[in-house]
């Protein structure tokens, strides 16, 4: 056991595919690796967000699956974007009530990117709610957040996979990303070109920080996925669980962070 270490996890963005992670957080934890911090970009600070409240990965996909999260979305009357993000805000307010980073029981840091200095900001300290909204809202799709004198947008544009706020802190850096791409020979459509091309350009800023890593996992075939496609919240847990389960089996030298067996029961 060496339950001294320190283990930080970094999550990536990916929309509905951020669902992944709790499946890889549900069986690290199954294998006792636990993280001290956490640190995550929009679905990845999402989902970073409710596990570092405490919930466990099968709780926050339980209540992902029960919630109608579009019902929370308002048509915006601006140049910037088609959907405001503020009342989603009641939303996480049910889950995270107290609002302040300092009260969740593992630390957490969200990325996200302000737009008009072209720099990524990091948040782990003060309200909780609005970074979070911030590190994920989609440029064009939604409003800007407005914190302070920062316009914030989904921090995936520049920091898709923020280890930065792991390193020199924790000994060992989990990477998951959610956007593995597999080859296209087809494209369909403008739709299909856009998305496919936001998300090569995210992964490249994931890529860049791999060799930050000490273990990189990324499930296959999440692709297939649409980035809203809520309905398929199980098969995406259970992707990222299997194969995180299938890596710990390859790479048994990720065993060696384990502090205690069966930590994550449910």
């Amino acid at each position: 056991m060496k339950s001294s270490l320190k283990i930080g996890i970094a999550l990536s963005g990916g929309g509905v595919r951020g669902i992944s992670h709790l499946g890889a957080l549900q069986a690290l934890g199954e294998s006792g690796i636990v993280p001290t911090k956490v640190s995550g970009t929009s679905a990845g600070a999402i989902a970073g967000a409710m596990f570092c409240q405490g919930y466990t990965p099968t709780e926050i996909l339980k209540i992902i699956v029960e919630t109608n999260y579009f019902k929370f979305l308002r048509p915006a009357i601006s140049w910037t974007g088609i959907l405001k993000m503020d009342t989603v805000g009641t939303l996480f307010k049910l889950y995270l009530d107290h609002d302040d980073f300092a009260k969740l029981k593992t630390p957490l840091t969200v990325a996200a990117t302000d737009i008009k200095k072209g720099k990524v900001r990091y948040y782990s300290e003060g309200e909780l709610i609005r970074p979070i909204m911030a590190s994920s809202c989609i440029p064009g799709m939604f409003d800007p957040i407005i914190i302070g004198k920062r316009h914030l947008v989904d921090g995936g544009v520049l920091n898709n996979l923020p280890v930065e706020p792991l390193e020199g802190i924790c000994d060992f850096v989990i990477g998951i990303n959610c956007n593995q791409l597999p080859e296209e020979s087809n494209i369909r459509n403008m739709k299909n070109l856009v998305e496919r091309s936001v998300i090569m350009a995210m992964n490249y800023n994931v890529y860049s920080r791999k060799g930050k890593c000490d273990f990189f996992l990324e499930p296959p075939g999440l692709g297939k996925y649409g980035v809203f496609d809520i309905k398929k919240a199980s098969e995406l847990f259970q992707a990222g669980y299997d194969y995180t389960c299938q890596y710990i089996e390859e790479n048994p030298s990720i065993l060696e962070l384990a502090v205690d067996k069966n930590t994550i029961k449910s």
